[in-house]
């Protein structure tokens, strides 16, 4: 493997700006990214702050018992209990079969951050991924992408959820889940690895109840060896450790609300839209209606003085709210705004590790950290990562494609360049003749019934386009038999779109984990997790 680094813009504007690291950018954070100093200011200020070590690290033991574990997952719950010990953290929703590459993007970066700091800062730092189980996207977390007949296809997995469900709540049918996660492999090609990675998925499903056990299964299955702790967001136990923070929450909701939208009014300014819909009654907290399967977003009716959802049909006073928290915290969760939050009480976070969406709306909420006496931990640009085969390489060599163009805009221009190049250009010339001439004379056919005979003009009409029509088909037959005298390069064009740009995203959207290491072994992983990677912002480029 080689790993090559690329400066290619970033998804959204605002994360290209703080990659660079701008003096008006920085105002939106507390601390850069890409300065050491300020990861020591970052341990300075956690060792003068007090976390509820033994109890989250006894809850992230008892809930990663049934995944795969090594004696590094041990080391790194000792390292949690020990005072003065960070975490890089970040976290991801459960996409069946690890979902995009960017979630196994995100864990690498956390692994390997991690690492880094701890070398660098002589403090210990355990890497820690948030399962993302509160969230009830169903849609999002059940599909994945793959090839076929030089296609890239959805296939969605067939159970449906037609509630609200939260991931962490949704049950899988092991026999209905092998099927359908062997037809997914089976797409990916026969292979030495094929056999011993269908047996993995196998395990991994027969161990789990949920969509959540299954993605961190598979998620340890891969990093077990590298001391990874998992946890989900979603987990009722979890909450019985969150209550005095929803009590926080509950008892400021109004406060975090307005600093949020005043800080999106600094960032509106400078010509930054909101990242994060809130209006201005938000609680910023969900309530879960165990009957229903729903997760209702709260807000405050100020007339009334209790907290609404489902446009009303649903209430809840303040006094029942802070009681739901001290005797059902489970029956709580946090949105967009009050999950970093939540995050930040509970764990001693060095570096968050952040998606370009992701940086835009930590941005928004450098006040709401300032209410309850916090700042914001760094915030680190996870590793975007494109996997470049050799043989897509040599196919875009004998294409005379240009890396950084394809990555950014796939190879639409260069391969309508290409049919451009072989049309039989007199054949075409001779079509538009004909279709001019053809339109012509029709034009004087319907001069003349204009006079002698107006109702079969209509006729006349639908007789020309349907003509038109043939004349279309035909030409288009003849292109499609120039093309076919090509086709071999013209299938390469589609091997590197599918490859390097698929349905037009970067890869580490669409593909996923699983194909490459059906391609490459069990091993894959962890061969990319023996790099030392530089978080500078730049794209890697890893040639397999």
């Amino acid at each position: 493997m080689e790993i090559v680094n690329l400066s290619l813009p970033a998804t959204n504007r605002f994360a290209t700006e703080y990659l660079e690291q701008t003096a008006d950018m920085k105002k939106y954070f507390h601390y850069g990214y890409n300065d050491p100093s300020d990861f020591v200011k970052r341990c300075e200020e956690l060792a003068a702050r007090s976390f509820m070590r033994q109890e989250l690290a006894a809850h992230i033991e008892q809930f990663m018992k049934k995944f795969p574990s090594s004696e590094m997952t041990q080391v790194s719950l000792e390292k949690l209990k020990q005072e003065n010990s960070t975490v890089v953290i970040g976290g991801q929703q459960a996409g069946i079969l690890t979902g995009p590459l960017y979630t196994i993007h995100k864990i690498i970066s956390i692994v390997s951050l991690a690492k880094q700091k701890e070398q660098e800062l002589k403090v210990q730092v355990i890497p820690v991924f948030w399962i993302a189980g509160e969230d009830h996207d169903y849609q999002e977390v059940n599909h994945v992408f793959v090839e076929d007949n030089n296609k890239i296809e959805k296939r969605v997995y067939p159970e449906k959820i037609r509630d609200k469900r939260m991931v962490s709540d949704i049950r899988i049918d092991r026999e209905l889940c092998f099927n359908w996660a062997e037809e997914i492999i089976q797409t990916f090609g026969e292979t030495e690895n094929t056999k011993e990675l269908l047996s993995n998925v196998e395990e991994a499903i027969s161990k789990s109840e949920t969509f959540v056990d299954f993605f961190a299964y598979l998620v340890m299955q891969l990093f077990k060896e590298t001391g990874l702790l998992i946890m989900d967001s979603g987990d009722p136990n979890l909450r019985k450790l969150e209550t005095k923070f929803f009590l926080k929450q509950i008892m400021s909701f109004q406060d975090i609300t307005k600093s949020v939208l005043t800080q999106q009014a600094k960032l509106n300014k400078n010509g930054f839209s909101n990242a994060i819909e809130i209006s201005n009654h938000a609680a910023n907290l969900f309530y879960y209606d165990e009957d229903h399967f729903e997760r209702i977003l709260l807000e405050y009716d100020k007339n009334k003085d209790v907290f609404i959802g489902k446009d009303g049909t649903f209430q809840i006073s303040r006094h029942e709210l802070i009681e739901v928290a001290q005797k059902s915290p489970e029956k709580l969760s946090n949105n967009v705004v009050t999950r970093p939050i939540m995050q930040e009480w509970l764990f001693p976070t060095l570096a968050f590790i952040a998606g370009p969406g992701e940086i835009a709306y930590w941005a928004e909420l450098k006040l709401a950290f300032e209410l309850f006496g916090m700042n914001m931990p760094p915030i680190v640009p996870r590793l975007n990562i494109t996997l470049l085969d050799r043989s897509i390489e040599a196919d875009m060599t004998e294409l005379e494609l240009i890396l950084d163009e394809v990555l950014v805009s796939g190879t639409e221009k260069d391969r309508f360049k290409f049919l451009q190049s072989i049309k039989d250009q007199e054949l075409h010339m001779l079509f538009n003749k004909t279709k001019e001439d053809f339109q012509q004379n029709y034009e004087m056919l319907e001069k003349h019934l204009q006079k002698r005979d107006r109702g079969l003009v209509p006729l006349l009409k639908k007789n020309e386009s349907l003509l038109l029509k043939q004349l279309a088909f035909m030409e288009a037959k003849l292109d499609q038999a120039e093309q076919l005298k090509h086709d071999v390069l013209l299938t390469k064009f589609a091997k590197v779109e599918n490859s390097l740009r698929p349905l037009g995203a970067p890869q580490e959207r669409i593909l996923n984990s699983l194909f490459f290491i059906n391609q490459y072994g069990l091993n894959f992983i962890n061969q990319l997790l023996e790099y030392s990677y530089t978080f500078d912002g730049t794209h890697k480029l890893i040639k397999i």
